[in-house]
């Protein structure tokens, strides 16, 4: 069950309306890195989320409050859409201005399907088509997935930050570059508590990795096309991040096995030397 009480969760203004940075914000809100991929990546993560309640509370929570952040990114489109011309006519009575919002990079999806008002779209008017969403039902990868995806979200608002000088607009972003601080530390939080590097690692740690080809599991290999050594890096000496091996260096040898798929099936289409 979901509540408003139609307040945005933080002040949201705009002291000069720019067209241009509404078609950027855009990309906050569809974009892959935006809050709508975030929030229906919580969503679900919740509603899959089995054993311990307190992960499906957090993931939840978390859920509800992109939603908010939706919202103030709306609000945000909208608000820098004002003054940005409705008609050709507008636009050659209005000059320099219209230019700059139409042509300038205006996205024409917010005038044409929306009437001046945010989408579910990313900067170039793309929809959001959830392709982005990771719930896998392991906790422990699904936490991982969110760690990232507050990564990207942080370097976008930065991002978009650096693209402003308006005072409203930074003071907007600073609260949603904060809050994706907290929220890159409170799903690691939730590695911790599941066992951090030792215990979550390798995902998932119910598979039993004595089953496994172990020769491999914690071998850095080169795949050069001169046979020469991959590149050192800590990824292949040392123990295992995950406390459970040393990393080896060396270089993959091909099989003798060459593919053979057989012949073409009768009726499937092939050609007759297929066959």
């Amino acid at each position: 069950m979901f509540y408003t009480d139609n307040k945005l969760q933080y002040p949201v203004r705009v002291e000069t309306p720019d067209p241009l940075f509404a078609r950027a914000l855009q990309q906050a809100i569809g974009g892959v890195e935006g809050e709508i991929r975030v929030a229906m990546q919580y969503f679900f993560q919740a509603c899959g989320a089995r054993g311990n309640p307190k992960f499906r509370d957090l993931l939840m929570n978390t859920a509800a409050e992109e939603l908010g952040h939706i919202e103030m990114l709306a609000t945000a489109v909208a608000m820098n859409l004002e003054g940005a011309p409705l008609s050709m006519k507008e636009e050659m009575v209005a000059g320099d201005r219209a230019i700059a919002a139409v042509m300038g990079g205006m996205n024409l999806k917010n005038l044409l399907s929306s009437g001046l008002s945010a989408m579910p779209v990313d900067s170039d008017g793309v929809p959001f088509d959830m392709s982005h969403i990771y719930a896998s039902g392991n906790i422990a990868a699904d936490m991982t997935a969110n760690v990232a995806a507050e990564a990207t979200g942080r370097t976008l608002a930065v991002r978009l930050y650096n693209m402003t000088g308006d005072a409203g607009m930074k003071d907007m972003l600073q609260y949603l570059i904060a809050r994706d601080t907290m929220h890159q530390n409170q799903w690691l939080a939730a590695l911790e508590e599941l066992g951090g590097m030792t215990g979550a690692f390798p995902i998932p740690n119910s598979h039993p990795q004595a089953e496994e080809k172990t020769e491999f599991s914690y071998a850095y290999l080169g795949f050069q096309a001169d046979d020469s050594a991959p590149v050192p890096g800590r990824w292949g000496e040392g123990p295992s991040i995950d406390g459970k091996g040393t990393f080896t260096t060396g270089k993959l040898h091909p099989s003798d096995q060459k593919p053979d798929l057989g012949k073409a099936k009768p009726k499937s289409g092939a050609q007759s030397e297929q066959m």
